[in-house]
């Protein structure tokens, strides 16, 4: 794994060992960067079920003022920040182990950029979705990372369904604050 492009372009970053944790492919992750790279510059992001924490690094290398990366595993967060370390974004990094439901239970901030990658065929999105809508701000954007072949709704409350992206066995679908889901086409 590695920061494709910004500040902190070729950076490696590691990844905990097991099968707990899938690894963002650098082609998925190019493609949702590509999708969401005018709306990152002063951004604050959310990397849910960060693990590694490369989405969060990524969106800080490309330009976001701030990233929480929420992770429930203990090994997952001793990586993500050794690797925000590495890549020299402490200061403008929060780390929570908390698991994803808790934390929005719990959480007072505003998001312009969540990523939501959780472990696959588990329901995940189903149950965060709702919790993350009171979390966006009026430019929000929700990033899915799902198996292909889950149909996931056409909104949560105020995020609606902009696209989904096919790219092998993965999908990415993206969802927008309403009124501003037509600006991703």
């Amino acid at each position: 794994m590695r920061v494709i492009t910004g500040s902190a372009r070729g950076r490696r970053l590691s990844a905990p060992a097991g099968l707990d944790v899938r690894p963002t492919a650098d082609k998925v992750k190019e493609a949702v960067f590509s999708v969401v790279q005018f709306d990152l510059a002063g951004s604050a992001v959310l990397d849910l079920f960060a693990g590694s924490g490369q989405l969060g690094i990524e969106a800080l290398s490309r330009g976001a003022k701030s990233c929480v990366f929420v992770d429930s595993s203990r090994v997952s967060v001793e990586t993500a920040k050794e690797n925000i370390a590495a890549a020299g974004f402490k200061n403008e990094s929060t780390v929570m182990n908390s698991d994803a439901e808790q934390y929005l239970r719990m959480c007072r901030q505003a998001f312009d950029i969540a990523f939501i990658d959780p472990p696959y065929k588990k329901g995940l999105i189903e149950k965060v979705m709702p919790l993350l809508c009171g979390h966006m701000s009026d430019r929000g954007i929700a990033v899915c990372e799902h198996e292909k072949g889950l149909e996931l709704p056409e909104s949560f409350g105020e995020l609606v369904k902009s696209k989904t992206y096919r790219y092998g066995k993965t999908e990415v679908t993206l969802y927008r604050q309403r009124g501003n889901e037509e600006e991703l086409e």
